[in-house]
């Protein structure tokens, strides 16, 4: 029972990050935390109530944990790790921009440059 509240701990962490944080990429940390506690969910769910392992062999017995939530997590793994690249190549072109990651002073700065 102490797996689930780990969990949601994880995803609130990665949650307080990017609503309270100021920093962009203490932000993007923030999301990929929350990305491997959805990760992490989703594995421990569909984990569940399974005792061997989704690799079929002659001997294979018991319940066997379903491997499409794990392929699907695999996807969102790939999709994740694209999507900090593309995240902080943006947060690298404002920091040589405005010459900070503070997002309120980006904001200002870019209310003074329009």
């Amino acid at each position: 029972m102490l797996e689930p509240a780990l969990i949601v701990l994880f995803f609130l962490s990665g949650l307080w990050a990017v609503m309270w944080k100021r920093n962009l990429a203490k932000k993007i940390i923030g999301l990929n935390i929350i990305n491997s506690a959805v990760v992490l969910l989703f594995v421990y769910t569909a984990s569940k109530g399974a005792d061997t392992a989704p690799i079929l062999t002659d001997s294979a017995s018991g319940v066997i944990a379903d491997p499409l939530p794990q392929a699907l997590m695999l996807t969102a793994i790939v999709i994740g790790v694209s999507l900090t690249a593309l995240a902080l190549g943006l947060v690298y072109r404002l920091y040589v921009r405005y010459g900070t990651l503070d997002i309120e002073k980006i904001e200002k700065a870019a209310a003074d440059d329009a």
